[in-house]
């Protein structure tokens, strides 16, 4: 861990949560920094590990550190990305269906951490630690598109806070079983993890268990009424897990080849989709530190193409 940091809660706070002041008075450190503090127990009143929902009062004094991020042991594969931006902050890449984003508990195999670790000369961002060297979210390992990986420490803060601010437009594309009626709509509805199927989500009832609350607004681009899908594009406005497969099940439109959330092969295809049909292909963001709008697009992979 880092070096032990002392500090007052400073005069006229009465009963406030330690984790927000924290946050606020130490604005080099995000939200996850501190949460990954609190997790490790390095984070202390009188000796003990106190949890980040403890309220604390004015003259009380809290020690914390701050756990060291382990070197990465991980070896560069060239991966031959294909980059769609990319500065002296970030890169931003269009991941190919079938690639892992991280290394997880599973049997090792290449990830696309790695591809990124060639590309950058192993210049990306410590944060995320060992499993996940400089990525800022995810993408399941069947979607294809645009994800982002951050190249130093500050930029992985600042890229962070941009997705939690929701500030950010992210756009998918879908294939969905049948036409809808309409030509746009949107599915505001919360997701829960199911607790009978933990590798699967569902939609929940707001205010009541986890369900955390996850709205996702789509458009019909163009049906394919013969054969019994459509080409959706969806703007998702929170990041839930597998949000967009979840509501669009939730409307009866599941995605092609998504046989987690009930896919059936459709009749009148001549090939079945290998994979979950979603493709992340339009990013829009200020970029928290040049302050320039960014518009980024991604081309679907041939696979979904041959769908179209």
């Amino acid at each position: 861990m880092s070096e032990t940091i002392s500090w007052e809660v400073p005069e006229g706070v009465y009963k406030a949560r330690i984790d927000k002041m924290l946050s606020d008075a130490f604005p080099d450190h995000s939200r996850s920094d501190f949460q990954r503090a609190f997790e490790a127990g390095l984070v202390k009143v009188d000796g003990k590990a106190i949890e980040k929902k403890t309220k604390l009062s004015e003259g009380d004094v809290v020690e914390f550190a701050m756990p060291r991020v382990e070197k990465l042991d991980m070896s560069p594969i060239d991966m031959n990305l294909e980059v769609i931006h990319e500065d002296e902050h970030m890169v931003v890449v269009n991941k190919p269906a079938g690639l892992v984003v991280h290394p997880g508990a599973g049997p090792a195999e290449p990830t696309l951490a790695h591809g990124l670790l060639h590309h950058c000369a192993g210049q990306l961002s410590g944060i995320g630690g060992i499993e996940r060297p400089g990525i800022v979210h995810r993408l399941d390992r069947e979607t294809s598109g645009l994800i982002m990986a951050a190249k130093t420490d500050v930029a992985h803060r600042a890229l962070s806070e941009l997705f939690q601010s929701r500030s950010l437009v992210k756009e998918y594309l879908a294939l969905g079983c049948g036409v809808p009626e309409l030509m746009s709509g949107t599915v505001d509805r919360p997701i829960e993890r199911n607790p009978n199927q933990r590798h699967k989500m569902r939609v929940g009832f707001e205010g009541r268990g986890r369900a955390r609350e996850a709205k996702t607004d789509w458009t019909l681009v163009k049906a394919f009424a013969d054969k019994g899908y459509c080409l959706l594009r969806c703007r998702i406005h929170t990041g839930r897990t597998h949000q967009i497969r979840v509501h669009l099940k939730s409307i009866r439109h599941i995605i092609l080849g998504d046989t987690v959330y009930g896919y059936k092969p459709l009749p009148k295809l001549a090939k079945q989709p290998e994979r979950v049909m979603l493709h992340s292909c339009y990013l829009k963001f200020v970029h928290p530190l040049t302050e320039k709008e960014l518009e980024l697009e991604a081309k679907p992979p041939a696979d979904f193409q041959a769908f179209l």
